[in-house]
Formats: C-alpha cells, structure tokens, sequence
C-alpha cells in the first residue's frame, strides 16, 4: 500500500491542513453601504498598521467618526495618524473611499467592488492598482494591471492610490528556512515532491522513468486518486507559430 495523494489528504481536518483562525484576526471590508455612504462621507483615522499573515498587502487600522473600526489594504504615502474620507461626497486623496463615478480620469484605484456594496474584489495585491481610462453611461472603463479594460458599474467603491508593498515578491528567499517558515505560516505544506519523482504506489506519475510516461490531462468528474495533473485541460502541448 502506498501513502494517500496530498490531494486526498486535504480537507481532513488534521493540522497540517487546518488554516488556524487565531492568526487571521484582520478582515477587509468597507462600511455599510448606508445613507453616509450615498448621500454624504465620514471621517477616519488611520490608528496601525496589521502586518496579516492572510494577506499580503499591509492592512491599516481605521477609526471612524462615528466610533466604528475596520480594516483596509494601505495605500503607499499614508502613516498613523493620517486622516482619510469615504463616502460619495468625500474629498479626493490618497487612500479616499468613494464611488467611482466621482473619481477623476487618469487616477489610480485599488480594492474595487463589483457590484455596489459588495466589498472589495479587485486589485488587491501590493504594489497593484488600476486606471481609471473614462466613462460611459453609467459605467466607468477601468484599465486593470493585466492591461485588460473593463467596464465596471460607477456606484462601486474604490480605494485612490497604489496598495503599498510593491515588490514584495520580487525580494528572494535566501534559505530554504525561509521558504519554509513563510508556508508555516498559512499552514502550506513545503517542500512539495513532484509526483514523478515518487514510486509509482504513492502517485500517478510516479516511477524510476522521472517523467508523466502517459497524458497529464484527467477529466473533471475523475476520482480523487486519479485527479493530479491537467485537470479539465482545455489544450496541452506547445503553441504552433503562426
């Protein structure tokens, strides 16, 4: 008998899978879409930074007027003690919170909503932001980092600025211990074995030939010991050259 897949050993609820929810204490959110939010704006302050191991964006902590508290990806310029705005009537500034209607062209935004008062959803990675292109209608053309254009409803909220932290990812982890502290810390499993270097008991791909030896590709409704490789693959191979 040879050991169970790591794909099958997901979602067991054993430790080495679990996400603990003690170390995940920050969560983003907007306000409420209330009547301050359509109709006026509020006044927060920017009270700390949370360096969350669930995100990799750094989160400040806001205090509003109103004695309410939430959390938000920092935009790079801001330090404690800053003052930001949300609402559709809020003034314009980094890190300000408002439709994107109001927003003028050519700005920078981030954690953008897809639908109004749903929360941010997009672009929310340091160092990302989008464009704001122009706007048609009701709707307002957004430039995203992967250069794709999209039209998005003008009563969503945004975020002015760029999130800080850019370059995060290009910094390199000089020790295999770093590597594997920084998946300790999501509860990753590191280092991952490729399945052809195992025995052909313990994985698909296994076996002394260090290669697949057969189609990568399984099919979507394929059992839990079969499903490694392209899953539900639309094409394999190389791309002809036109």
């Amino acid at each position: 008998m040879g050991k169970r897949l790591l794909s099958q050993k997901k979602g067991t609820g054993r430790p080495a899978y679990k996400r603990p929810s003690h170390r995940f204490k920050a969560k983003i959110e907007y306000r409420k879409y209330d009547d301050i939010e359509k109709n006026g704006k509020i006044k927060g302050q920017i009270i700390g930074f949370v360096d969350n191991p669930m995100h990799n964006a750094i989160l400040m902590k806001i205090l509003w007027e109103n004695g309410d508290t939430s959390y938000l990806p920092c935009a790079e310029g801001l330090a404690v003690g800053d003052h930001i705005w949300e609402g559709n009537k809020a003034d314009i500034g980094i890190g300000t919170i408002t439709q994107l209607k109001n927003i003028p062209d050519g700005f920078y935004v981030y954690n953008i909503e897809r639908i109004p008062g749903g929360g941010g959803k997009f672009v929310r990675s340091p160092g990302g932001y989008a464009i704001v292109m122009a706007k048609e209608g009701g709707n307002v053309i957004l430039k995203f980092p992967s250069k794709r254009k999209i039209a998005i409803n003008g009563n969503c909220r945004a975020q002015i600025g760029v999130i800080a932290g850019g370059g995060k990812n290009e910094k390199p982890l000089f020790t295999a211990g770093a590597a594997y502290h920084k998946s300790k810390a999501i509860n990753s499993r590191w280092p991952r074995v490729r399945g052809v270097a195992m025995n052909t008991v313990a994985h698909p791909h296994g076996g002394k030939q260090h290669h697949a030896g057969k189609p990568t590709s399984v099919a979507r409704n394929a059992p839990p010991g079969q499903k490694v490789g392209h899953i539900a693959s639309k094409r394999t191979g190389r791309k002809k050259r036109k």
